[in-house]
């Protein structure tokens, strides 16, 4: 399943959260008896412009490299993670530009959203599931928010330097919460046929 980190800014706390959604995950049955493995995708690495295909997605005509080294990374998972911070009550940018590059490869695939911010990220959460319902993902009920006051802790120069790092530190139900999450995708990623990608 691919792990997405739906931010690219400097300074994000995407890379953060991410690692601690794959540490949790590593601990899950599907895991640790070799069903399935976590596949980290940074949005911040794929290199995708503001989207430049002349064709739209659905009929998987791409044009550039970058697409389709795109898709092949798509493509090759069963089953996705989303993490997403939340910018102006929604998902970044980036977020939506890599969902909208493609089409047939994210189709029939489930998927579960983690989200954070200050006040958790459900915005962006909600935003996300409409998105990725617009392009036939199966997305599974509910999802995780960390609350940057509560679910991260914070250095002493935090009050008067706004580039400070918080270290992630979710509250234990966080951990259930994301466990449940997961066993559900990995059942509905069983019962998930292949979609053929043009």
């Amino acid at each position: 399943m691919g792990l997405v980190v739906g931010s690219s800014r400097p300074g994000r706390r995407g890379p953060a959260v991410a690692g601690w959604v794959a540490e949790t995950m590593a601990g899950h049955p599907a895991v640790r008896a070799g069903e399935m493995s976590v596949e980290l995708i940074d949005l911040a690495e794929q290199g995708l412009p503001l989207l430049d295909e002349p064709v739209p997605a659905r009929f998987g005509d791409y044009r550039h490299e970058h697409t389709r080294r795109w898709s092949s990374v798509v493509a090759a998972c069963d089953a996705f993670i989303f993490v997403t911070p939340e910018y102006n009550n929604s998902v970044p940018a980036v977020l939506k530009n890599a969902i909208d590059y493609l089409d047939a490869e994210w189709r029939g695939k489930p998927a579960v959203m983690l989200s954070y911010g200050a006040r958790g990220g459900g915005q962006a959460a909600e935003h996300l599931r409409v998105i990725l319902s617009e392009v036939g993902m199966t997305v599974v009920p509910g999802h995780v928010e960390l609350h940057l006051f509560t679910d991260f802790k914070w250095p002493a120069e935090s009050a008067t330097d706004p580039t400070a790092h918080a270290r992630i530190a979710p509250a234990p139900e966080r951990a259930a919460e994301l466990a449940l999450l997961a066993t559900h995708l990995v059942d509905a990623s069983r019962g998930a046929a292949p979609v053929p990608v043009r």
